[in-house]
């Protein structure tokens, strides 16, 4: 049973004696710092606030008055123009309801924060009165990502999905405390945001990380995403009711390159008449923490929107609840009717407070500023607008909730400050990523060579090709059995830079999709389609690109974590151009893994047969909500011969019923006493380093030097980790087709691992390409064979 506030009827008596106990506890921290906290700008405006209510309420006496004047109220006047859309008086009620939680938890939480007990003091205060958006939404069907200014939003939306206020507010508080039990991260962070609904169908309150405008690419995702599948399954949802995606920003915003690639990505789809219903809600109050946006977001606005674009903005008063309620009616109305973008430009707002409490608003502010935004009160002007102007409340009643949610704030951050954190480690390893699915094992002897050649492995009554067949089979047989798999990319309509996908989108005309060359909006619309229900398979061009939406990349990674499991990105990306390769140069045969965050499986493997066993199990994972990633080597891909003319490189098709596991491992020769681990093209230059080493009588024959094929390179396969423990082998070269150094290889990392676990022989060695970028037209900076030859001759003269 949690335990809300005192007095509630549902609280037990254990319960009562907990919250009385620790919120002695919290009381005695506050009185510890009451001077430094009746001293707080926060704490003065609210005393105020609460005196002037009490004066309005009849409640004080005429010397204690408080006038309008005195808070510096500027009450919000119906536009010239009218509105279009009225609230009920209920709406207004629970949009002050809203407002006073909004601005007693900011309060609260830096209180909180002066006694060691709260960790996040940005602050909404100014903003309160946009609360009243989450009347223009649907709750349940459109989702939303909302600036963290904007609380009071998320907290009518949970009120009219029927959650209590003392629920709700207890919930936030948790956030601020980082309590084990806060609902939308578990303990790891403050994010609004709300418990995962799974009926939702995409629909909800997403989480947004502090990554300036990162919602947004992920925000026209969403909306790009209910389209594809209104495509798809033909929903009979009436356009009145059709699902939009919401996102706000800051005025600071405007200037970010998530912000600019997402409104890119929005107003292209609407050039191209393709469905898109994104509104964009952009909050001005002047200020990005320090730096003076002077009027920028108004002018950038007015210069994107109408001429040339097709996308209308919508202006409304951000202190006046009506006129918000308004507008974000008008332009969620239109988006819904057109399936289009639209914007909204909420002005006339002012920051009250700071950007937190670390701000030192003093080294760029007047101090008479400082104080005159402070006064501006937008709540008590959103109060006397909802009981002079629309008699839809009395001053006593609203005096009574000002007090009431005082104190349920205050209850609620005294119990969640209780509450238990997160003390465990492994707590948090475990909320990395989904669990793993099991897959069956693959028979060992298919996974096993003796003449280090791959057409020994295949069914010979079958045709063999090179792996690039294989890859586009595979990926036709995932979407044949999935109806929601999509492939998107750029250039993949007709095949691809190197022709993966051609012929599928003739099968698959709705599926396979072409994003313009962005890589920031290809991987945050990749989150979205994940988000509604879609699971995506995305295609980077070439690795170097990957670090063109590098942040993007971290944000579907951390989801998970963040979410704490609730809000997985199930997908596949596939990144192109990696490794050995004469064309293009270094920005297209790029050879470094810099990206290799938690909570994310890469894969590199070396033939077409493995590639297509795998692509089975990561289609399982991503169903799962994991993340995967391949990374293909350009030599590989139409790689026929190993040796001369053998067609040692061709392989036949899989068995449909044939699944790899990522922690199986390939082995070429299992009797040597030698060994090299690799991955990806690497596989076949140690295959003809062995050859060489043969030939020029180093080695006496094949069989004294095994060879493993590790494909799983984001952590140490099983596979490798038994491989390793009888103790085999007097030495083990582990060649890196990476650069080697800091940031650019992956099995460095696995040494330090496999050391720790006592699994290395006494004698190893480490071989990657050199430090250095890529020419173009010749192969000079890459893993090669010397390189192999030259790790083995020193690793044999030291035992």
């Amino acid at each position: 049973m949690h335990c809300h506030f005192l007095g509630s009827p549902l609280l037990n008596r254990t319960c009562r004696q907990r919250i009385k106990r620790s919120l002695r506890q919290y009381n005695a921290l506050r009185q510890q710092h009451e001077k430094d906290i009746v001293n707080l700008p926060e704490y003065k405006s609210r005393s105020n606030l609460h005196s002037f209510l009490r004066f309005k309420a009849g409640k004080e006496s005429q010397q204690h008055q408080h006038s309008d004047q005195m808070h510096n109220v500027t009450v919000p006047t119906p536009p010239p123009s009218g509105y279009q859309h009225i609230m009920t008086p209920e709406q207004i009620r629970v949009s002050i309801d809203a407002a006073i939680s909004t601005f007693h938890l900011h309060v609260e939480s830096r209180i909180a924060s002066l006694c060691g007990q709260g960790f996040y003091t940005i602050g909404p205060c100014g903003e309160e009165m946009l609360c009243s958006i989450g009347y223009a939404l649907d709750p349940n069907a459109d989702a939303m990502a909302l600036h963290y200014r904007h609380l009071g939003v998320s907290i009518v939306r949970q009120l009219r999905l029927g959650r209590r206020l003392e629920d709700v507010i207890l919930d936030r508080a948790r956030g601020y405390v980082v309590s084990k039990l806060d609902p939308v991260t578990g303990g790891v962070h403050c994010a609004i945001g709300s418990a995962t609904d799974k009926a939702a169908r995409g629909g909800g309150d997403y989480i947004v990380t502090s990554t300036l405008a990162s919602q947004c690419p992920p925000a026209v995702g969403r909306a790009l995403g209910f389209s594809v599948i209104d495509n798809l399954f033909k929903s009979e949802t009436p356009e009145s009711t059709k699902p939009i995606s919401f996102c706000t920003i800051g005025d600071g915003s405007v200037h970010n390159a998530h912000f600019l690639s997402a409104f890119n990505l929005a107003r292209h789809a609407r050039f191209r008449r393709k469905k898109c219903p994104v509104v964009f809600g952009i909050s001005d109050n002047g200020l990005s923490i320090s730096y003076n946006t002077d009027g920028y977001a108004k002018h950038w606005a007015l210069s994107n929107s109408q001429s040339g674009t097709g996308i209308p903005l919508f202006n409304a008063n951000g202190c006046d609840m009506i006129d918000v309620y308004d507008k974000t009616m008008q332009a969620t109305k239109y988006s819904r009717k057109h399936s289009a973008p639209s914007i909204i430009l909420y002005e006339e707002l002012t920051r009250r407070f700071g950007h937190a409490a670390s701000d030192r608003q003093h080294a760029y502010l007047d101090a008479k500023v400082i104080e005159s935004m402070a006064e501006k009160d937008v709540v008590a002007g959103g109060i006397i607008q909802a009981v002079e102007q629309w008699n839809a409340i009395r001053y006593g009643e609203v005096c009574d909730r000002f007090e009431q949610i005082g104190e349920i704030v205050k209850h609620a951050f005294n119990s969640a400050a209780e509450e238990p954190k997160i003390t465990a480690r492994k707590e948090m390893l475990e909320r990395v990523a989904q669990p793993m699915v099991s897959v069956p094992s693959l028979p060992q002897h298919l996974m096993t060579s003796h003449d280090g050649i791959l057409c020994n492995f295949s069914n010979e009554s079958k045709k063999r090709d090179v792996m690039r067949k294989h890859m586009t089979r595979v990926i036709e047989e995932v979407m044949e059995t999935n109806p929601k798999v999509v492939y998107i990319g750029e250039d993949v309509e007709h095949g691809g830079y190197y022709l993966v996908t051609d012929g599928l989108v003739k099968k698959y005309p709705k599926r396979v999709i072409d994003f313009p060359p962005d890589e920031t909006t290809l991987l945050g619309a990749a989150i979205g389609f994940s988000q509604v229900g879609l699971l995506p398979i995305i295609e980077i061009p070439y690795s170097k690109y990957l670090d063109c939406g590098a942040d993007m990349f971290y944000e579907l990674a951390i989801s998970n974590w963040l979410s704490n499991a609730q809000r997985p990105n199930g997908m596949i990306i596939r990144i192109q151009g990696f490794d050995k390769g004469v064309f293009g140069g270094n920005f297209h045969t790029h050879n470094m893994l810099s990206h290799i965050p938690p909570g994310v499986d890469v894969l590199c493997y070396s033939n077409g047969q493995d590639y297509a066993r795998g692509f089975r199990n990561a289609i399982i994972q991503a169903q799962n909500g994991r993340v995967v990633v391949f990374v293909d080597c350009t030599n590989l891909l139409n790689l026929r011969h190993l040796h001369d003319k053998d067609r040692g490189w061709e392989s036949a098709y899989p068995e449909e019923t044939e699944i790899l596991s990522f922690h199986n491992v390939r082995r070429f020769g299992n009797t040597g006493k030698f060994l090299i681990i690799t991955y990806g093209n690497g596989v076949v230059t140690a295959l003809r380093a062995r050859k060489a080493l043969v030939e020029r009588e180093i080695i006496n024959h094949d069989n004294e030097l095994d060879i493993l094929d590790s494909p799983y390179i984001s952590e140490i396969p099983d596979g490798l980790r038994s491989v390793l423990s009888p103790g085999q082998y007097k030495g083990v070269i582990f060649a890196d087709i990476c650069k080697e150094g800091p940031g650019s290889n992956v099995l460095q990392s696995m040494i330090v691992g496999l050391k720790k676990k006592g699994l290395l022989p006494q004698k190893w060695d480490f071989v990657a390409a050199p430090r250095v970028y890529n020419p173009l037209g010749n192969t000079v900076a890459f893993l090669n064979e010397d390189d192999i030859i030259g790790s083995f001759l020193k690793l044999q003269q030291s035992i």
